[in-house]
Formats: structure tokens, sequence, C-alpha cells
């Protein structure tokens, strides 16, 4: 599948509210994670942070995207990398096409932000997910804990690649 990548819309939020995830990644669905629903609905955030996904041929949306890019100074030289967050659509997930997804994000983050490297979080017992990531370069990391504001503690792989 080829996707079409543009920016998010308080329609595009809507729609993605209404996603339900089967057990075990239901842990994905919105209802789950409120604090996800009120940043997709910031709207200085559409087309800054959070993109849309479409399907290139039908132009229905078939994911979402946070990329979070930041900078940093090594020797003198400023380095960018872009966070990356995704999800596609319940009923797109675990047919192959994952990989295809993650390639679009990337190259849309290389025109954009041309970073050095990438990184994502990922649940580590979502090894469906990881394999994907692996596929398309990252390598696993450290696993750890992140509290969130709620004192919610949530354990996560970090994954990086190079750009």
């Amino acid at each position: 599948m080829d996707f079409t990548i543009r920016a998010f819309t308080e329609a595009d939020a809507d729609d993605i509210a209404s996603w339900h995830y089967p057990a075990p990644y239901d842990v994905y669905d919105l209802s789950e994670d409120p604090s996800l629903d009120i940043e997709m609905r910031e709207s200085a955030r559409w087309g800054a942070t959070w993109f849309a996904a479409d399907d290139a041929e039908t132009g229905t949306l078939a994911g979402f995207l946070e990329l979070v890019a930041s900078e940093s100074e090594t020797d003198g030289a400023t380095h960018v990398e872009v966070e990356v967050g995704l999800g596609l659509r319940p009923d797109l997930t675990g047919q192959g096409i994952g990989a295809s997804f993650v390639q679009a994000a990337l190259a849309f983050s290389r025109e954009r932000w041309q970073p050095s490297a990438f990184a994502l979080d990922v649940f580590p017992w979502n090894e469906r997910a990881i394999r994907c990531y692996e596929g398309t370069g990252f390598e696993r990391g450290e696993v750890y804990v992140r509290t969130f504001p709620d004192g919610n503690e949530v354990t996560f792989l970090r994954m990086a690649r190079p750009a």
C-alpha cells in the first residue's frame, strides 16, 4: 500500500477515536489513553507534529503519525533526531503493510527535517510491531519505565536507527 501524508484534522481525530483494536492491542485504543486524544485535538500541532496518512489509492484515512524533531549539538555539529509515533487503522494491521507505512513516515521526515537519526518507543511485548520496525532498520535498545504526569508507569522498548 502507498501512503499520502498530510496535515492532521479534527475529522481525523474523530475517526481515530472510533478505532478499536483486538486484544491485546486494545491498549492502543484512544479510550485507553485520553491524554493522547487530547493531544490529537490540539490544532496547533496539526501539520507541525501530527499528520494523517491516507491510502494513496482510495484517499481514506489509513493511519496517523506524530513526528517530533529535536536538535542537539555534538562537536560543533547540529544533529536532528525525529521521534516517531504512529498508528495504523485496526483493519489494516497484521496484513504485512506496516513496513511500507513506517517507510512512508521516515521518507516524509527526511524531506521535512533532514534528520540524522530516528527513534521510537514500543511496548516490549508487541513482537509484531518490533519485527516490523526491525525490518525497516530499527534496532532494539534499552527497556525502560516511563512515569506519566498522572503517575501511571509504563514499560517501553526504545528502538533507533540512522536516517
